[in-house]
């Protein structure tokens, strides 16, 4: 499967892959408050986006992951990027981050729905892991809602030095029948 080519449409999303097209607004938009509880740190030049966009596409062209913008259907608005990692293993890592203006739309959620679906019918996988800082309640209502259960909490020095309180969760594939496996 080539990852490069992977397109998913939702009622109000289309989710693509990263390209430097998008270069710009994540850079623009990936702002301080927006990595509060995440692991990376804002790019302090568009040469560390460029970088990142360059990684993100190698790793779908290997097959290691999957990198994609978020954008409004109706408009292409971009509002965030999220990603699907180490999907050749048994236990992926689900990411996502939204633009300010994006938040409390409930896009995060049919966002990730929508990639936690496609793997579903799409990759061999036992679990998938969301990890998320305990104080990112509306991150947290994301694996929540879709019936993910903590099985891991512990602590990550991010990359701007401050200590995250992560929880993880791990979320089901759903069997053939719709229940979770």
């Amino acid at each position: 499967m080539n990852l490069l080519d992977v397109e998913i449409v939702t009622t109000r999303l289309v989710l693509k892959p990263i390209s430097m097209e998008y270069k710009e607004v994540i850079f623009s938009e990936f702002t301080e408050e927006i990595t509060t509880y995440m692991y990376p740190s804002t790019a302090q030049d568009i040469s560390e986006t460029e970088a990142f966009i360059s990684d993100s596409i190698g790793e779908m062209a290997d097959g290691w992951g999957l990198g994609l913008v978020i954008l409004k259907r109706d408009s292409q608005e971009f509002l965030g990027c999220t990603g699907l990692h180490c999907i050749n293993r048994k236990n992926p890592e689900l990411g996502i981050w939204l633009k300010k203006t994006a938040h409390g739309n409930k896009y995060g959620l049919e966002a990730v729905t929508a990639i936690k679906n496609w793997a579903d019918k799409n990759l061999e996988y036992k679990y998938l892991r969301y990890p998320v800082d305990k104080a990112n309640i509306a991150s947290r209502k994301i694996p929540e809602a879709l019936g993910g259960k903590i099985v891991d909490e512990y602590y990550k020095i991010n990359m701007n030095g401050k200590s995250l309180n992560i929880v993880e969760y791990r979320i089901n594939r759903l069997k053939k029948s719709g229940n979770p496996t």
